[in-house]
């Protein structure tokens, strides 16, 4: 099987992100660089960043500072962090949402960089693949109103119980 690598394109700060994420992530780390050269001096000019590579938690990954994005990040794309615990899911959450971060619905958010992360429960989908029906949607109308999960509340939703207060 082909190494499959997510390739993150930056205007010109794709050290800044490895940095932080790497600084975010445990077992993370900073892998190579390449630079840009007189024949192709990129956004920067010549010698400056071209890609970082880096890896999250043993999950390679690769940022290029390709100048500004056509397009930019976008919800299409994200990473999602299966988390141990609510301890796991607020700290993870709060790290991503400082400094310019922001909060979406049902657990996604972005970082200070625009790109989205799902920062979820390790095993989230057995609330969906439940055969009670009603349990299922009692979960759901949960969920659609949080934005960071709450995982007592998810859970006392889909057992139909007043969620404990925070």
């Amino acid at each position: 099987m082909p190494r499959i690598v997510p390739n993150l394109w930056f205007d010109t700060n794709a050290r800044e992100a490895a940095e932080f994420y790497v600084s975010v992530f445990p077992n993370s780390r900073i892998t190579g660089t390449s630079h840009y050269t007189e024949a192709r001096p990129g956004p920067g000019g010549p010698g400056s960043l071209l890609t970082i590579s880096f890896e999250l938690d043993g999950t390679p990954v690769l940022a290029i500072n390709g100048g500004p994005a056509h397009a930019g990040f976008t919800e299409t794309f994200s990473f999602m962090i299966e988390c141990e615990d609510q301890a796991e899911i607020d700290a993870y959450w709060s790290k991503l949402t400082a400094d310019g971060g922001s909060e979406g619905p049902c657990g996604w958010c972005k970082d200070r960089f625009g790109f989205s992360w799902q920062v979820v429960p390790k095993g989230i989908d057995r609330f969906w693949a439940d055969h009670d029906e009603a349990a299922v949607n009692r979960a759901m109308s949960a969920l659609f109103e949080m934005r960071k999960i709450d995982v007592a509340a998810l859970r006392a939703a889909a057992a139909g119980e007043t969620a404990p207060s925070a």
